[in-house]
């Protein structure tokens, strides 16, 4: 017997005049048996096949790009990894099957399910995501003139964290970061800062600068550990876990000092 899908699909034009007033939801039915496996294979296929006009990001198809994110039946996750089967809703009293599917949530859109991550990168800049110079002990920087090794212990400790696409599903699944991500650094750049903070390569001086930097009522604090962002996370991360590790450095780096 054919199965077909209904996918709801948000889409909004602001070049068009009627898109600005009032963004719609487009139906598409699929033939499963004509699509593959993963919801970006239908997406694709509805702009091959349906509406040319669709528009939506992609690129590997294996999960390590993140550029497909957006909210499939109501959690983020990325469409290349989002099974058909296992997120397709049956609706009885009409006798369909149906997935809907929208942008990341509360993100500026640019068009249908494409989203503006300019804020979310610059966020992402001011962690400054790379190792510092090393300070000997007159606090003067300079170039390593040799490889810095990590054991094997020290290396594992990023395992976890180094794992993070940049996706923003986790961000944008955070009430604090729908409210105030003009301030609140929000999970994924937190869960990055950290994967910076805890490596052993990294200075004693440069570390401690870097728990500073966090350490403010918006930038960290704003976090009450509601755990959407571990929930929704695609590659199975745990940001929530990351940014207690670094409330608590931060507040034992205060304790020492008092």
């Amino acid at each position: 017997m054919t199965q077909t899908i209904h996918f709801k699909i948000y889409r909004w034009n602001p070049s068009s005049f009627e898109g600005i007033i009032k963004p719609q939801i487009n139906i598409y039915p699929i033939k499963k048996q004509n699509c593959g496996p993963m919801v970006l294979d239908a997406i694709i296929l509805i702009k091959d096949k349906q509406d040319s006009t669709l528009t939506f990001r992609r690129s590997c198809r294996e999960g390590i790009c993140g550029s497909c994110a957006m909210n499939i039946n109501g959690t983020n996750t990325l469409a290349c990894l989002t099974s058909i089967n296992e997120n397709q809703k049956y609706t009885q009293h009409r006798n369909i099957t149906t997935i809907k599917i929208y942008p990341l949530p509360h993100m500026f859109i640019i068009k249908d399910l494409v989203v503006s991550l300019d804020n979310f990168y610059i966020q992402y800049k001011s962690i400054q995501p790379w190792l510092g110079l090393t300070l000997d002990i007159n606090y003067v920087s300079y170039t390593p003139k040799e490889h810095i090794y990590q054991s094997k212990e020290n290396r594992q400790q990023l395992d976890g964290l180094y794992e993070c696409i940049l996706c923003a599903c986790c961000s944008t699944s955070c009430p604090s970061y729908w409210w105030n991500s003009d301030k609140y650094l929000g999970p994924a750049i937190l869960l990055q800062a950290y994967r910076w903070i805890i490596d052993s390569r990294e200075s004693l001086i440069i570390k401690k600068k870097r728990l500073n930097n966090l350490n403010g009522h918006f930038k960290l604090f704003r976090c009450h550990t509601i755990l959407n962002c571990t929930n929704t996370c695609p590659k199975n991360l745990n940001p929530g876990l990351a940014i207690a590790k670094i409330k608590t450095l931060i507040i034992s780096s205060a304790l020492s000092i008092k």
